[in-house]
């Protein structure tokens, strides 16, 4: 090990507190943020579990508010870097023992290590401004009514953000971004694609009309249109709803319906797979249709 490496790795060292006891405030308020139903929200944070999510956390603007991490975690290779920034940035570390950190995870098999970070608050302007930072022709909005289940949620997250939409709208009723379950799911995609949450209808509605979107609806009927049928280039929201009831009758009336075509004999599709065909459907029209530049395309 060189010395610079020493040098760091003492630096870093010096900077983390240790905590023994499951009494302790900072174990307590932590593991209520993330045990206790609605406490994380009141506080406005929420937390990241597991080596990569953090390092993807790290190298966002989002702010951390402190760090739990066991002595494992820590001496990790890759933990190393992501301490040193840390520490860097003054965030508050504490190193607690393997059986308190398991008392806190939400996961079978924790990786030593989560960060408590602060809730963004983002409006429909922070969407607004997104679309042109990913260069997007036209912008593109998902909104989820009512979806449940938090993995459909965080995989449609993703989603948005691998097709480089201009963010998603999550209607009142949706699984809250924040809890543990999205977060996973996203991958990290929730540091990089913008999002609003708690949103009604009538405002969904008159986002729309004011944007001048066009409003289209995922529907399993066929007497709607096929989703590769319509213009998915034109600026627009595509809408997809709760896993037994679909979309809200409110906003079939208003938007325009799209289904995916079905010839075996499942009735339907899980959300977030219909949305990832719907989705990438989209990129398809907008960056292969026209011929558009892929210089900035990444190969999985």
């Amino acid at each position: 090990m060189s010395q610079w490496i020493h040098r760091t790795y003492f630096f870093v060292m010096k900077k983390i507190q240790t905590i023994t006891s499951a009494a302790n405030p900072v174990i307590r308020f932590t593991h209520a943020l993330i045990h206790t139903r609605g406490r994380a929200a009141k506080e406005g944070l929420f937390a990241v579990e597991g080596v990569r999510l953090a390092e993807m956390a790290v190298s966002s603007n989002w702010n951390i508010h402190h760090v739990l991490v066991t002595e494992q975690g820590i001496n990790s290779t890759r933990a190393r870097k992501l301490f040193t920034q840390l520490c860097a940035a003054d965030v508050p570390i504490y190193c607690v023992s393997d059986t308190i950190f398991r008392t806190i995870s939400e996961t079978d098999a924790p990786q030593g290590i989560l960060l408590v970070m602060e809730r963004k608050i983002q409006d429909d302007d922070t969407l607004h401004e997104h679309t042109y930072t990913v260069g997007a022709a036209a912008p593109l909005y998902i909104a989820l009514d009512r979806i449940q289940d938090p993995g459909n949620v965080g995989t449609i997250l993703r989603t948005a953000d691998a097709v480089g939409a201009s963010g998603v709208i999550l209607l009142r009723g949706t699984a809250d971004a924040y809890s543990g379950k999205v977060v996973r799911a996203t991958m990290g995609s929730l540091f990089h694609v913008p999002f609003i949450t708690d949103i009604m209808e009538e405002e969904l509605i008159r986002f729309s009309r004011q944007r001048e979107l066009a409003l289209y609806v995922t529907v399993c009927h066929s007497m709607s249109c096929t989703y590769f049928s319509v213009d998915l280039c034109r600026p627009c929201i595509l809408v997809f709803g709760n896993e037994a009831n679909g979309v809200s009758d409110l906003l079939i009336a208003e938007g325009q319906g799209i289904h995916i075509p079905m010839y075996g004999g499942a009735e339907s599709l899980n959300v977030s797979a219909a949305a990832s065909a719907v989705l990438y459907e989209a990129m398809r029209q907008r960056r292969y249709a026209r011929g558009l530049d892929h210089s900035r395309l990444r190969l999985i």
